[in-house]
């Protein structure tokens, strides 16, 4: 085995990465909350923009809980 481990360790350190990359990709996917919608026309070049969709909820709900 590479770096002389055993196969159970291998496949232990390989199934806790794995998990761990697919644990963050879903914090990163739910923080930034993409746009999934496609448009029925193309924007042109430069119209393009983009918000921080999680960020925009999460200011919105902390605005009207202080009013």
């Amino acid at each position: 085995m590479p770096a002389g481990v055993s196969w159970s360790r291998y496949l232990k350190m390989l199934g806790s990465s794995v998990l761990a990359m697919f644990a963050g990709a879903e914090v990163v996917h739910r923080y930034y909350r993409p746009d999934l919608s496609i448009p029925e026309i193309p924007p042109k070049p430069g119209e393009l923009k983009t918000e921080l969709l999680g960020l925009k909820d999460r200011a919105q709900t902390h605005n009207s809980e202080q009013h």
